[in-house]
């Protein structure tokens, strides 16, 4: 059975990360499923799935590999793993990916990646930048990623039955801060370039260390994408 179709949906944060999957795509002869760039955040990402919806965009029977890069909140995980969702959290409530679509992906991926890793993963309305929040939310909650979308993205469509796995390759470790870039974040799911330029000389050091863990994710993101759909054919 293939491992997306071309009825299948791919869902990825807009910006470098949606261009790094169009990258992936670009020798790709065969039939691809759509590509659509997602607003950063769950408020964001739900109005635009509502309205998504509505226009018709996600047909029953269709698919949704949402993909893209996140944060580690474990040693066992560090810059460049490959990463599938089992479930996502948020404060206390829980929502599963689609175990049938996420067995698949991960047959597919294993024999090429041995980085890949199945994953228990935290959604966060904010960045998680230090360190020390990192190891005392997998500690708390039993997580090993964080992101801003996944349970958003669960939630909604888990509730319209469409089928959903979430695919990551990992950019900033658990054992150092990065720049805390909330405030860069518009609140319709873009970056605003001044805070986030600020944000970075506030903490050159994590400034410097989350561009090169985000370079690495960044283009291990477009390898696998290219890899999964050139078997997918």
């Amino acid at each position: 059975m293939p491992n997306l179709l071309p009825h299948d949906i791919i869902l990825v944060p807009q910006g470098a990360e949606y261009q790094a999957v169009c990258r992936g795509l670009r020798n790709i002869t065969n039939c691809i499923p759509t590509v659509l760039p997602i607003p950063i955040g769950m408020k964001p990402l739900l109005q635009y799935l509502q309205q998504s919806i509505e226009n018709g965009q996600f047909m029953t029977g269709s698919r949704v590999l949402l993909v893209g890069l996140c944060g580690s909140l474990s040693d066992h995980y560090t810059v460049g793993d490959i990463v599938l969702y089992q479930d996502c959290v948020y404060q206390s409530k829980r929502q599963e990916c689609d175990r049938t679509f996420t067995t698949q992906l991960h047959s597919a991926l294993t024999t090429s990646h041995s980085r890949l890793n199945l994953v228990k993963a935290l959604t966060s309305d904010r960045i998680i930048w230090s360190a020390s929040q990192k190891r005392r939310l997998a500690e708390t909650l039993a997580v090993d990623v964080v992101d801003m979308e996944g349970f958003a993205a669960l939630e909604f469509f888990n509730a319209v039955g469409i089928a959903v796995a979430m695919l990551r390759v990992v950019s900033d470790d658990s054992r150092h801060d990065i720049p805390d870039l909330t405030p860069a974040i518009n609140s319709n799911g873009s970056l605003r370039p001044l805070p986030l330029a600020m944000g970075m000389l506030r903490q050159p050091l994590g400034a410097t260390r989350l561009i090169r863990g985000s370079l690495i994710g960044l283009k291990v993101l477009e390898q696998v994408t290219n890899h999964l759909l050139n078997i997918s054919a």
